[in-house]
């Protein structure tokens, strides 16, 4: 068989590129430091493929320069490569165990990984060489948190502050745990709408109890209205059982002997964890009046950098078809998952979030013309013991009983919530 001219060619070009820059690595004659110092720059500039190369290429001559491969493998636990920077690693700590920014930056590596084990262990192995160095205690408690025990962990930083009180990060990371620790929560909301005509104002109350167990946790409700010129409560039960790792679920259920609530309201919703900080769920939410009123939902989620964004939509079957509303949420965090902003977004009414049901058929008017915004403010206290927030929303919103005519809801909210052991 003829082998054309062009592919023997082309053949030829790419053995021969292929040998010279096998050949340009092998042979590396530079000045070690500053082509390192040039593979920083690179790195640093959000060129880290460039970097990485140049690091290799030094390593072919230099391969016991140890920064520069405690670097390298840096820049791949910085990319999320954590089986490549793990073997780099392994190799400087053989060659030179005396060298605790090594270790620092292989448990750190391993840490990122969701690896917390390999943490601690590699931890205890650097505190032979190092015994009680605070920066690998810290490492070592910080790891033991991240395998949900951070009861170790604060008996491992309670012995380091009480050998080094001056040490800041100790005193803050042990902040940290007892908040952590705090697993009960003791909550106070309270809310008036504020009608432009045909209502009075109505009042909304919760009283709330919750706690936070190894399974998942349990919160429950004692809501007040005062609505109609009428008094009624319900109590409530809401909990978040764990099922495994990036899968748990939302359980609700509630009982009133008042026409202001549901007789009876059930729910469930599962959730999943998806690559690239996403997460969806889906579920149901069941409201018995003098007539039944069950919403299918689900949502997705995005988590980016500090911020979160989720689109929920509620569908609703009825007899006359499918009503539809949706809510676009945006939270920005700030210090912790209790501090932050939030903007809501929504059109349509559903009974599961709407708190104002005009009477028993209330799946009549999820579908009427009703736009919502809602911002609020959410805060701690007290080294994190007390959480507040405060919320501002404004409605306009279709008459049930008047269709064409709308009216304005004004309503703020502010809440209380007092963590403890």
């Amino acid at each position: 068989m003829m082998i054309s001219k062009p592919i023997i060619k082309l053949s030829i070009l790419f053995t021969f590129a292929w040998f010279l820059q096998t050949q340009a690595q092998v042979s590396y004659n530079g000045n070690p430091d500053a082509s390192f110092e040039t593979a920083r720059n690179l790195a640093f500039n959000q060129q880290r493929k460039q970097a990485q190369d140049t690091l290799e290429n030094i390593l072919t001559k230099y391969p016991n320069y140890h920064e520069i491969r405690t670097f390298l493998a840096s820049t791949y636990s910085w990319d999320g490569n954590y089986k490549k920077a793990r073997k780099e690693f392994a190799y400087v700590i053989e060659k030179a165990p005396e060298n605790k920014e090594n270790w620092i930056a292989a448990i750190k590596n391993e840490s990122w990984s969701d690896a917390p084990y390999q943490a601690i262990e590699m931890s205890k192995s650097a505190l032979k060489i190092f015994p009680n160095d605070p920066e690998i205690t810290l490492l070592e408690a910080g790891a033991l948190k991240n395998t949900k025990n951070p009861l170790e962990a604060q008996s491992v930083i309670k012995d380091l502050i009480a050998k080094n009180p001056e040490n800041q990060d100790a005193q803050d990371f042990l902040e940290s745990l007892n908040s952590t620790l705090r697993t009960n929560t003791i909550g106070v909301r309270a809310s008036v709408d504020l009608y432009s005509k045909v209502f009075d104002p109505m009042q909304y109350y919760t009283l709330s109890y919750g706690k936070q167990t190894k399974y998942g946790s349990i919160i429950g409700k004692l809501n007040f209205n005062r609505r109609f010129n009428e008094n009624g409560a319900q109590v409530e039960i809401d909990m978040y059982p764990k099922i495994a790792k990036g899968l748990y679920a939302y359980l609700n259920v509630g009982y009133a002997n008042s026409f202001i609530f549901p007789d009876f309201r059930y729910g469930a919703e599962l959730y999943k964890s998806l690559p690239h900080s996403l997460e969806i769920s889906a579920g149901f939410r069941t409201l018995q009046y003098s007539t039944t009123t069950t919403i299918y939902t689900g949502a997705i989620g995005w988590y980016t950098g500090n911020s979160y964004w989720s689109l929920r939509p509620y569908f609703t079957p009825g007899d006359s078809g499918t009503s539809t509303s949706a809510a676009l949420n945006y939270r920005k965090y700030r210090s912790n998952a209790d501090n932050y902003i939030s903007i809501l977004f929504s059109m349509g009414i559903s009974p599961e979030v709407n708190q104002f049901i005009f009477d028993a058929n209330d799946a009549a008017i999820i579908n009427l013309k009703t736009q919502r915004l809602n911002l609020g403010y959410f805060f701690t206290t007290t080294k994190d013991k007390n959480a507040w927030g405060i919320q501002f929303d404004v409605a306009h919103q279709e008459i049930s009983f008047d269709p064409g005519n709308y009216f304005w809801i004004y309503s703020i909210t502010a809440s209380w919530d007092l963590r403890f052991k």
